[in-house]
């Protein structure tokens, strides 16, 4: 991903289109919990999104108030984020003195976090203010050569950031960002020291208000490991049940809520996907959204989790389509595809966040390979139950 400067919409609104939509959810093991639910679609392009292949709009966080911050490909291919308020506006930006942009996640006050790139080519983070002020900064040892440095992947209500950033032999590692500019870095354990591997930091969804991280090492096998870095620092490495030992398999968490919750999906020895959820006491529940490929490189892969739990994501089917879903409390499956999806291979709808009132944001890749922003609304949220 690349990122760009401060430019904001002005005059028209980019295209948008709402469609409502009736959906049936199942309970898992209980197909007579079935039920309909409502769901609104609004699509929307930012304004000079390109409208080439693999160009477009991409949705990528939401906050509680439904403000969506996110990133566009524009027609020379260099991102540029935005942020979408909830009547509709844009406003695109990138932070001074850089090329390109991608917003990351945005908390209840409308401050931005992400990642830019400058005219070398090297990464750094980036904290824009809810006043439109930028802050730029870079983590302590990150590389300076082409394609290295800091990327700012969440921010929670206090201010604090979280990313991670590669150093000059392309080793990750993680970083949290204090509210007064005072960054810590840290490496799971295990994580491997060779080129491409280390510690790294789930994006959008990795940080939670009190202080708690998540994310994945890649060990000197390249196996993956999920990781919790409690608020105090120590981290906590585990790995799902039936997560693949071989190269690029394991253990990815996705997402850490204020519970403590994790979600994410693992890799098996076929490298089929599926979700997981990890309670706070480390229980691990599993699942598979119905309809999943069981092909390799198929299967589930969930994006989100919210306060009251709800999960979303997407999942691969056999034809290598994605589809979006939403799983509640309760385990019960809401899928669901964009108006407008493509339905060739890679194409299809890709959830990236949901909100505390189940409002959901993420991209559809359409038949021409165009991406496409959507906001999604009118799922009632569960009752949470204990667990």
């Amino acid at each position: 991903m690349t990122t760009q400067y401060l430019r904001k919409s002005i005059g028209r609104l980019p295209f948008a289109l709402a469609v409502c939509l009736t959906l049936v959810t199942l309970g898992l093991g209980l197909s007579a919990n079935a039920q309909e639910r409502n769901m609104c679609f609004t699509t929307f392009d930012a304004p000079g999104a390109g409208t080439g292949p693999f160009q477009g709009t991409l949705g990528i966080a939401i906050n509680p108030a439904g403000a969506i911050a996110g990133y566009y490909v524009d027609a020379s291919n260099l991102n540029h984020s935005y942020l979408r308020a909830q009547d509709g506006t844009f406003t695109a930006f990138n932070p001074p003195g850089v090329i390109a942009s991608a917003a990351f996640s945005i908390n209840a006050a409308g401050a931005i976090a992400g990642r830019c790139r400058d005219a070398s080519s090297v990464i750094h983070g980036y904290l824009r203010a809810p006043n439109g002020t930028f802050t730029r900064f870079d983590a302590p040892g990150a590389g300076t050569g082409f394609g290295q440095g800091t990327a700012a992947y969440n921010i929670n209500p206090a201010g604090e950031i979280a990313g991670q950033y590669n150093d000059n032999s392309n080793v990750y590692h993680g970083f949290v960002r204090a509210p007064d500019g005072t960054i810590t870095t840290f490496d799971a354990p295990g994580a491997g020291t060779g080129s491409g591997q280390g510690t790294f930091t789930t994006a959008v969804d990795g940080l939670n208000p009190a202080g708690a991280i998540c994310g994945n090492t890649l060990d000197n096998s390249n196996v993956n490991h999920g990781f919790v870095r409690a608020p105090n620092g120590i981290i906590t490495i585990f790995d799902v049940p039936g997560a693949g030992t071989g190269p690029f398999q394991g253990t990815v968490p996705n997402g850490i809520n204020p519970a403590g919750e994790t979600e994410g999906f693992y890799i098996d020895a076929s490298n089929v996907n599926h979700g997981f959820l990890r309670a706070p006491n480390g229980a691990i529940t599993t699942f598979d959204v119905p309809g999943a490929g069981t092909g390799a490189f198929q299967g589930t892969i969930p994006q989100n989790i919210n306060p009251a739990g709800a999960i979303t994501g997407n999942y691969i089917d056999a034809n290598n389509v994605n589809h979006g879903f939403l799983q509640d409390r309760q385990g019960a499956i809401t899928t669901f595809d964009a108006p407008g999806a493509g339905t060739g291979a890679g194409q299809g709808t890709n959830p990236i966040c949901n909100n505390p009132a189940d409002a959901m944001t993420g991209y559809y890749l359409d038949a021409s390979n165009v991406y496409h922003g959507f906001l999604v609304e009118g799922i009632p949220q569960m009752a949470a139950s204990s667990q």
